[in-house]
């Protein structure tokens, strides 16, 4: 029988939590705990959340009102707080909820052995929400011993762009990128427990910049490993789309060709409110510089609709670079005002107008991604076979284009690129025989 405690984590937004939330999981196991998905057989709950969206703090506090009643029962638990809420809220989780025991923030992941130390020395509110650009890539667990077809691997942090809609540069602090020599070891690592794509985050993970190594540097000396086959990175910003990147896409051919390019907006003058720091025009000149050097490449993008001052013309505008760049999938949301951000201080848009607008965008956006991959039926494509799928004897990965894809298949095609020919198309997926 085990002795060892088990620890319940639930993740909120988006992969960069997901990541990091491996990276605590594997410093826990380093202590002597196993996850569990069952929050009532836990010993520790985390909460590693997101600060993006309207009301994301009440919605943690809310959890943690539930998870409260577990500990009611069980005065050992041990309840923590990390992510972007963490950092925003801070030592007023403490206020608001005494059950939780510790608070760490996005830039302290590196200090969480030792926070796991005074837990079991029994100390209690514990926080670590400091800012130290430094230390951050220190002592960060690595998933090189989680063997996946996928993987990703967290080369920059933060945000210098300071968009006036946007927490991250709040809650994650400033641009800071890893080593890459840290990089291409934790990969090589990584490559030889079977992983044969790895994907690069950062919240600007093309601003990537280490002592003069530029990020399109960083992905030519990753292509030279051998054993790992697919590279991809997210997210990007339009303004660190450089030459150089976008050749990169036309030499090497691992580099898939797919990209999630937020552009936020089509209008300019919604952009430059936004302080985005680039036009409509600029970012469809980056598609279309992509298109030239990879006839295959397919886009993604983020939208926000009903940014306050937005009017009919800049919603039409937005409209209009859907139509002209037709994206293969993107994400679209009503404006969100986030406190401390310049655009909170902003006069807000009627919130029906609001919803009229988003459900009129997201009907082009879905009927897009339907078309491409609708176009997809009939054709070939080597798709990375990364779990095993809920029926008899499937299988689901992904394409170069980052299309989810099902098979059935008797044999276990996990961590294979197989070529498959699409014979269905489901509302976001694809279905295919091997050939």
């Amino acid at each position: 029988m085990s002795n060892k405690k088990k620890v319940f984590i639930k993740t909120y937004g988006c992969q960069m939590n997901e990541y990091d939330s491996e990276k605590l999981v594997l410093d826990l196991e380093k202590n002597h705990y196993q996850q569990t998905g069952d929050i009532q057989d836990a010993d520790m709950v985390l909460l590693n959340t997101c600060n993006i969206r309207e009301k994301a703090a009440e919605k943690v506090y809310s959890e943690l009102g539930r998870i409260k009643k577990f500990k009611d029962h069980k005065a050992d638990l041990k309840i923590g707080v990390t992510g972007c809420v963490a950092q925003a809220e801070s030592s007023e989780i403490f206020v608001r909820q005494p059950a939780v025991d510790f608070i760490v923030g996005p830039q302290s992941y590196h200090k969480f052995p030792e926070i796991i130390s005074k837990l079991k020395d029994g100390e209690r509110n514990i926080i670590e929400t400091s800012f130290q650009a430094s230390d951050k890539f220190k002592s960060i667990a690595s998933l090189a011993g989680k063997p996946k077809p996928s993987a990703f691997v967290t080369i920059q942090e933060g945000c210098d762009k300071f968009c006036t809609f946007c927490v991250v540069p709040y809650t994650r602090g400033k641009e800071v990128s890893r080593s890459q020599r840290d990089i291409l070891n934790e990969i090589r690592e990584s490559a030889k427990k079977g992983v044969k794509e790895v994907i690069l985050l950062g919240q600007n993970v093309n601003a990537y910049n280490f002592e003069g190594i530029s990020f399109s540097s960083l992905i030519y000396s990753l292509a030279e490993i051998n054993e790992i086959k697919r590279i991809r990175f997210m997210t990007s910003h339009p303004r660190d789309m450089t030459d150089e990147l976008i050749t990169a896409f036309g030499d090497i051919p691992k580099l898939m060709p797919f990209l999630h390019l937020p552009v936020q907006s089509g209008s300019n003058r919604i952009l430059k409110s936004m302080n985005r720091g680039h036009i409509v025009e600029e970012y469809v000149e980056i598609v279309n510089k992509l298109r030239s050097v990879r006839s295959d490449i397919c886009f993604s993008s983020d939208f926000i609709v009903g940014y306050p001052g937005e009017t009919d013309k800049d919603f039409q505008e937005t409209i209009d670079l859907c139509e002209q760049v037709e994206f293969a999938q993107a994400y679209s949301f009503n404006y969100s005002s986030r406190p401390g951000t310049p655009a909170s201080r902003k006069e807000e848009l009627d919130e029906n107008l609001k919803k009229t607008r988003l459900h009129i965008l997201q009907d082009l956006l879905s009927k897009q991604q339907s078309t491409f991959l609708n176009e997809q039926k009939n054709t070939q494509h080597k798709v990375l076979f990364e779990k095993v799928g809920r029926g008899i004897d499937e299988y689901v990965g992904r394409t170069e284009q980052f299309s989810p894809v099902t098979v059935v298949n008797k044999e276990n095609i996990v961590g294979q690129i197989k070529k498959v020919e699409i014979n269905s198309v489901m509302a976001h997926s694809l279905k295919g025989d091997l050939k």
